[in-house]
């Protein structure tokens, strides 16, 4: 299969990225060509749109770190909500697509709501990015004040937290700062890819009920 972006038609083969110069009203018009599925991923900056196909094993990163993001979450008894597909735009200068995004400070300023007004209501307090086709970046997410990235790429977690007009590296989540993410995360995926996630994410609520 090869790569064909038009007006009437988007084909990518999985785990291509597309990257064009673009207007808001392309990007706009992309996405509605896409109608209402998940694929293929698009986001928009800076004058220009990208395009991509995301493989298999993206979606089941995605899933799992999710699932151990709301398994910690569920032991400490905290509330929280989860969002996933999800496009964040602010109009004329940003469209995109975190994998998961989690509230977990801030839920209850969008408890009950529908849509989100990325322009008035706050930001996700946790975004996952899995990157497999080197498609995402975690600067994407300056202009939505996200306070916290977590960026799964060749196999480790690399935690970025918003500080002044950028995001630094940190060894600990803010949100799990006494708990070896790092640590968990990767023998969760040992586990799930040699039985299966679910496999992986009992053996991480054993351990939890037993610390």
């Amino acid at each position: 299969m090869f790569a064909l972006v038009s007006t009437e038609k988007i084909q990518l083969p999985p785990g291509s990225v597309v990257r064009l110069p673009a207007t808001w009203q392309d990007y706009q018009s992309l996405c509605k060509q896409r109608g209402d599925g998940s694929i293929p991923r698009i986001k928009y900056y800076d004058g220009e749109v990208l395009l991509m196909s995301p493989l298999r094993v993206h979606g089941r990163d995605a899933n799992l770190i999710s699932d151990i993001v709301k398994a910690l979450l569920d032991s400490d008894e905290r509330e929280y909500d989860a969002f996933t597909p999800v496009t964040m735009t602010l109009p004329e200068e940003s469209g995109i697509e975190p994998d998961y995004c989690f509230y977990i400070d801030k839920w209850q300023a969008v408890s009950g709501k529908k849509r989100i007004d990325w322009q008035n209501d706050p930001p996700p307090d946790l975004v996952i990015e899995i990157d497999v086709t080197s498609y995402s970046d975690v600067q994407d997410y300056l202009p939505y004040r996200v306070p916290e990235v977590w960026l799964y790429k060749n196999q480790q977690t690399l935690i970025y937290q918003l500080q002044g007009a950028t995001y630094q590296l940190q060894t600990h989540s803010r949100y799990f700062p006494d708990f070896d993410l790092q640590s968990a995360i990767a023998r969760c995926m040992h586990i799930a890819y040699n039985r299966n996630t679910s496999s992986a994410i009992r053996d991480l609520k054993q351990y939890l009920n037993n610390a």
